[in-house]
């Protein structure tokens, strides 16, 4: 256990001053409830991270991206701190190596739980917030965390610019893009479509690729760096 808590550490980033929130933070309720005299579990470290997680999360994507709107931040924050995001950090940081169970919940293959690891991971980082405070807790999670945001942030508006103008009209004007086919041309066997994407009557943006969807996201993309975005005196009529 002493060694994989040194491996741990490095991993993270961080040493301990005190250990013993360290074993806090890696100790179920389960085994807990199974000692002869109380031993802290880390449930109230599990509530603790979960409010530092997703502060420390909120600022990096709203500092990091500052083009995409409100509901995509969201959307991507969410994404990294759900059970999911969160188990595929703690697979990384091998947390069920070290996480002290009971033994009805050992012998159920609780140390592969995606819940029983993603609330390690929260109360690790409340047990690090506890030992070295806020801005040592907002280093160690930018360094586990920021290859999982950027991938989110990736996957999500890397090349899906469809999307991304979608959620951005609909926050600043409460309107949807309209897409256009204006033209067809080039061979049967080598199409290519034109297609031109509106709001409100303004066209934003003009794209052409060998699909009617591969055009959309050239014109998505195109409209992006509309004016309408970068003027705060432009406004869309709402009504």
């Amino acid at each position: 256990m002493d060694k994989y808590l040194d491996e741990l550490q490095k991993i993270i980033g961080y040493t301990f001053n005190d250990s013993s929130l360290l074993y806090q933070a890696l100790t179920h309720k389960s085994f807990s409830n199974e000692q002869p005299e109380f031993v802290l579990h880390n449930e109230r470290l599990e509530f603790l991270g979960d409010a530092v997680l997703e502060l420390v999360i909120s600022d990096w994507v709203f500092n990091h991206y500052p083009d995409i709107p409100e509901g995509g931040l969201t959307r991507i924050r969410s994404e990294v701190v759900s059970e999911k995001g969160l188990f595929r950090i703690a697979k990384n940081l091998r947390l069920g190596t070290g996480l002290r169970l009971g033994k009805g919940e050992a012998k159920t293959g609780g140390s592969e739980k995606p819940s029983l690891l993603a609330d390690a991971v929260e109360a690790l980082l409340g047990a690090i917030y506890c030992d070295g405070g806020f801005i040592v807790a907002s280093e160690v999670i930018d360094r586990i965390f920021s290859r999982a945001i950027e991938e989110s942030a990736l996957l999500r508006y890397g090349s899906d610019y469809k999307t991304c103008l979608q959620e951005r009209l609909q926050a600043q004007f409460g309107h949807l893009p309209e897409y256009t086919l204006v033209q067809v041309s080039g061979p049967e066997h080598e199409r290519v479509f034109s297609m031109e994407v509106h709001s409100c009557g303004k066209l934003l943006g003009k794209g052409s690729g060998s699909s009617k969807k591969s055009a959309e996201q050239k014109a998505a993309a195109v409209a992006l760096d509309h004016t309408v975005f970068k003027k705060d005196t432009l406004t869309h009529d709402k009504s």
